[in-house]
């Protein structure tokens, strides 16, 4: 990043009667993250997002995961939503659109992302049964797609995550979301080629 490049970085903060969410992002990280959720099993889906997406994320997360884990998860991927979309600015000079295959032993997943400030998200191939999963024993496979709804629809991004194949759910959630971070990675960074705002309509 040029010095004149301006910091691509963000904090949101987002409380209710269900969940309390302080979440700091840098676009332009090394990967590093520091996330305490309360769901360890979403601890380590979104260290994997930060690690595979050079985003340096932090995130402290309090919710009422007595009764249910789906608040703060789902929370705390809005409030990641909003600070992806405040970070990108106006998202001058970036590349907009990534694309990753990623593996995961027997699993395979697929992630396209277009940072079109239209948010879209279409979510398909993971095998029946997968949404009642409890993977580590609380979080349920049916989260991974809610994540993905409220990230997308909170940053305004179109994307695209297919599962090709997969057996273990634990599998295939990782691959879905190594997937997302590589595609995203690629979408988030800065191309020297790219003059001002790449769309012909002139606003993203």
């Amino acid at each position: 990043m040029s010095p004149q490049t301006p910091a691509r970085t963000a904090q949101v903060q987002r409380e209710t009667s269900e969940s309390s969410i302080d979440l700091s992002i840098d676009l332009d990280g090394t990967g590093t993250s520091d996330i305490e959720t309360g769901v360890p099993f979403y601890d380590h889906m979104l260290t994997a997002f930060a690690k595979h997406s050079l985003t340096d994320l932090t995130v402290r997360a309090n919710g009422d995961v007595d009764i249910d884990v789906h608040h703060t998860v789902e929370d705390t991927g809005i409030v990641l939503g909003q600070a992806i979309r405040q970070a990108l600015g106006d998202k001058r000079g970036i590349s907009r659109y990534g694309d990753a295959l990623v593996p995961l032993d027997e699993a395979l997943a697929q992630a396209v992302v277009d940072i079109s400030g239209r948010p879209f998200l279409v979510h398909s191939g993971e095998p029946a049964g997968f949404e009642y999963h409890l993977i580590g024993g609380h979080f349920t496979g049916s989260m991974v797609r809610h994540v993905f709804e409220a990230i997308t629809f909170n940053a305004g991004l179109t994307v695209h995550v297919t599962v090709l194949g997969g057996r273990d759910p634990h599998h295939i959630a990782e691959a879905e979301f190594k997937a997302f971070a590589r595609a995203f990675r690629q979408a988030k960074a800065l191309d020297p080629l790219v003059s001002g705002i790449p769309s012909t309509k002139g606003a993203l």
